[in-house]
């Protein structure tokens, strides 16, 4: 393939020929070879594919399919009775209706504890129901849907008056095992972050095992997975290598501050992972559970590699010590555009100028990368950048001024290497893999507004996979918002 006239850097024009998989000439102007297919890129920016660093792919393809039940589509009561039953009169009769997003703020002052199978009932009676809390930690059930999952009494399900309630807390395995349905498509998915220039991801389920790793592998070799992918597991992973299309990555620890595990069985657990040659990565939405991964960390040794997932309150004193330790931290900017308000209103005001940090990692010297953590978060590292840019909450207040990032330096937080988040970004050269994306304008333009970008082409390793003048990409909205997994209404 022959790209001509694309830009690399601001006034620099050029043309770039890809040879199956790489990169293979740059030059003002290549002769054409007979049977070479042409894109005449007009002077817009060429990039280096985007990488998000921290995505949940099964989840964001069961979110394409599912209700949205929260902010800032649902707002209230009302508003989520009639989404419910407006999805439910479009579905089969039996089949179960999935809502995502749901926030309490939906209800008012009301609390958690005013919504139990009683209320989703009347909503929804006639079907299975199932909404996930926003916080991804927490799973609400009308009665229909208790009654589908039949669950035994030792069911981790909230009881109360020997009752269950419908609330389900941190057990997604145990509900995925009762559903027992098979995973959802990632064709969709994938062709969507395609059309965003998207190339490479790393999923960071943090259950995943040796059956997620070759299923990824599968994905990738049929065609239904587009993008390069990296794959974070628990310890099972550990005596695993990469598969065809699918890198072996982290063990992912998913801290949860009220339910810490056991201090020397982490460290070994951290150890025996170094030991297999793979490092760790660390779940951090709390002060207490970035400085709980720290100590573990200090005490177990530190890889190349050991990341921090999120550090969404992340104040000096810990900065300094995720800096001597050579961690990384792989960030979620977004998350003040798309929950800043709720942050200034519900999280301590000493916590607040330590959310989400930017500027302050990389002036300590800690690598820094960026993500979606989609689908508990919008999918698009567009909104990403522009949020890290601008620091603006949905109401249109900053939150963290001091945190914002250059436009160069948002873009760069999605350009580091899967392996090496946080490293050197990733530049179009000869011998470089062909993994790019072109832009519908230059560059300057394109950092001056990146939620405007619209992406012409995307390859990966050579082969086209989305251009705009073939699209049939299905529509998913590029503002759709979500909360980081366990940030719950913070």
């Amino acid at each position: 393939m022959l790209i001509r006239n694309v830009e690399l850097a601001p006034g620099e024009r050029i043309d770039v020929r890809i040879d199956g998989a790489r990169i293979a000439e740059l030059a003002p102007q290549l002769a054409w070879h007979a049977q070479e297919r042409v894109f005449e890129g007009g002077g817009a920016a060429l990039l280096p594919g985007l990488h998000d660093h921290h995505i949940h792919l099964r989840a964001l393809a069961a979110a394409f399919a599912s209700v949205h039940c929260g902010p800032p589509q649902v707002t209230d009561a009302a508003a989520l009775a009639a989404v419910l039953r407006a999805a439910s009169i479009r579905l089969a009769p039996g089949q179960w209706l999935r809502g995502i997003g749901f926030c309490e703020s939906v209800l008012g002052a009301a609390g958690i504890d005013a919504i139990d199978r009683d209320w989703l009932d009347e909503l929804v009676a006639d079907r299975p129901l199932r909404i996930q809390h926003r916080s991804g930690r927490l799973w609400l059930l009308n009665s229909a849907a208790l009654d589908a999952l039949a669950p035994t009494a030792d069911a981790p399900l909230e009881r109360r008056n020997g009752r269950w309630t419908g609330r389900l807390y941190d057990a997604d395995d145990w509900l995925r095992m009762r559903l027992r349905g098979a995973p959802p498509s990632l064709h969709a998915v994938s062709r969507w972050l395609a059309r965003r220039g998207v190339t490479g991801v790393t999923d960071t389920t943090h259950h995943n095992g040796p059956e997620a790793l070759h299923a990824f592998a599968a994905a990738r070799a049929s065609g239904e997975l587009l993008q390069q992918v990296r794959v974070m597991g628990d310890a099972r992973l550990d005596a695993q290598t990469d598969r065809p299309g699918a890198q072996r990555g982290e063990h992912k620890f998913h801290l949860h501050a009220h339910a810490l595990p056991e201090f020397d069985a982490l460290v070994a657990a951290i150890r025996a992972s170094h030991d297999a040659g793979r490092a760790a990565a660390f779940h951090c939405v709390t002060r207490t559970e970035l400085a709980f991964a720290l100590a573990a960390l200090r005490e177990a040794g530190v890889l190349p590699g050991d990341r921090i997932e999120h550090a969404s309150v992340a104040p000096p004193e810990l900065v300094e010590v995720i800096a001597a330790l050579g961690l990384t931290v792989v960030t979620q900017p977004h998350f003040i555009a798309e929950r800043g308000d709720d942050y200034r209103r519900d999280v301590d005001a000493a916590d607040q100028p330590w959310l989400y940090r930017l500027r302050g990692f990389l002036a300590a010297g800690v690598g820094l990368a960026g993500s979606t953590d989609a689908p508990f978060g919008s999918a698009d590292p567009w909104a990403a950048m522009q949020a890290a840019i601008d620091r603006r909450t949905p109401s249109g207040a900053v939150l963290g001024a001091a945190e914002a990032l250059t436009p160069a330096q948002a873009l760069d937080l999605f350009l580091a290497p899967l392996e090496a988040p946080g490293g050197a970004p990733r530049r179009v050269a000869v011998g470089e893999p062909a993994d790019l994306c072109l832009l519908d304008r230059p560059l300057a333009a394109a950092l001056r507004a990146p939620t405007q970008v619209e992406v012409r082409l995307t390859l990966v390793a050579g082969q086209v996979v989305y251009t705009r003048e073939d699209a049939d990409v299905p529509d998913y909205p590029r503002g759709s918002s979500g909360m980081p997994e366990s940030q719950g209404c913070a």
